[in-house]
């Protein structure tokens, strides 16, 4: 699971200022669409300037920004839609918790989604999201991978309702999809546990140990981002902003509801884990305690051979005493002690099958 650091602006700098931390440096694509009922376009913004000029005033406007390594960019952007300085701030500060701030002329929020990189190796990546009458700007830390294009699909292709609606609607639209895209990463991340379940029961191993720390660690990582998720999605159903038609708010329901059902998914997943856990500690107890009786059954068969081999291991002088050990002058000592020791093993051998021990 990727380890996100908390990356703050120099020490002493004014509130608002973007400082734009070295590990979000890259390349940045900045792409628009533009959509109503009966129109739509889209095209890769090279001249964010002109662009801007002559950005269309009716219909939806979506501004899409894959990167943060261009800090003009995102001021050009506050200053042609008189964004607030700090929230303009709070889109470089990776990561963020995720919440939602209304200002009198649009709403900002701010979440994750997330997707697989490889076994047990989560990733996340922050979405900042301004909500205007028209326009919905969105900025994405990572081009690497987009949650967002099922959306696109739809407004290409006049899929749904989409093109039906306003921006509340195309905000919700991206809010819905962020989050859903956490519900095949708890897919994947069930398999695992069905796998580790089973290996536990089979052969449990240190490696089978270190997968259910990693994967209980990735679980617990996963909580701590939905659980705001959960507050700021309940903030924007029920904000009071003339932006936000009836409609959309009924659909805002629906995605409360979807990171209900992801929180109680990671609950559930968190309790297997647990138990997975439990479950290793007492196979391994289990195969401990296999192993001392195994053993422990073997010392108690050799303690009485032990004990007539000590005996007849004593140096006493059968001639000066006929007391002295007469069994060592007997024509049929020798075979007669093997057979006792053989006898007395074997009997201890029954014994302890008939108890069950073995």
């Amino acid at each position: 699971m990727m380890v996100w650091q908390k990356r703050y602006s120099p020490p002493g700098a004014s509130p608002g200022t973007l400082h734009l931390p070295s590990a979000l440096r890259g390349d940045v694509r900045i792409t628009a669409i533009h959509y109503s009922p009966g129109a739509y376009s889209e095209e890769e913004i090279i001249d964010l300037d002109d662009f801007l000029r002559t950005a269309p005033g009716d219909g939806v406007l979506w501004i899409n920004m894959d990167g943060l390594g261009d800090v003009s960019a995102l001021e050009k952007l506050g200053q042609h839609w008189n964004l607030h300085p700090l929230s303009l701030e709070d889109v470089l500060n990776v990561p963020q918790r995720s919440k939602m701030e209304d200002y009198e002329h649009y709403a900002f929020l701010t979440f994750r989604t997330a997707f697989m990189e490889a076994p047990q190796h989560v990733c996340m990546e922050q979405v900042s999201l301004f909500w205007g009458t028209s326009y919905v700007l969105t900025f994405q830390d990572e081009a690497e991978h987009d949650a967002f294009e099922p959306v696109r699909n739809r407004i290409r292709h006049r899929r749904g309702h989409i093109r039906q609606h306003g921006a509340d609607y195309l905000a919700y639209a991206l809010l819905d999809a962020a989050i859903d895209s956490f519900f095949p990463v708890l897919e994947t991340l069930g398999e695992e546990l069905e796998a580790l379940e089973e290996a536990v029961l089979k052969a449990p191993t240190r490696e089978t140990m270190e997968a259910i720390h990693a994967i209980r660690r990735t679980l617990t990582h996963l909580r701590r981002v939905i659980w705001p998720t959960r507050e700021m999605v309940h903030a924007f159903a029920h904000s009071e902003s003339e932006r936000m038609t009836g409609s959309t708010r009924v659909f805002l329901r629906d995605c409360y509801d979807h990171v209900l059902q992801v929180l109680d998914v990671l609950e559930s997943y968190r309790d297997l884990g647990g138990s997975l856990m439990e479950t290793y500690l007492s196979a391994q107890s289990y195969r401990m305690n296999e192993v001392m009786k195994v053993l422990t059954i073997i010392a108690t068969i050799f303690i009485p051979l032990t004990f007539i081999a000590g005996i007849y291991g004593m140096n006493f002088d059968g001639a000066k005493s006929p007391l002295n050990m007469p069994e060592l002058q007997w024509y049929w000592g020798y075979p007669f002690s093997l057979a006792l020791m053989a006898g007395l093993a074997l009997c201890l051998v029954v014994f302890f099958r008939r108890k069950g021990w073995f």
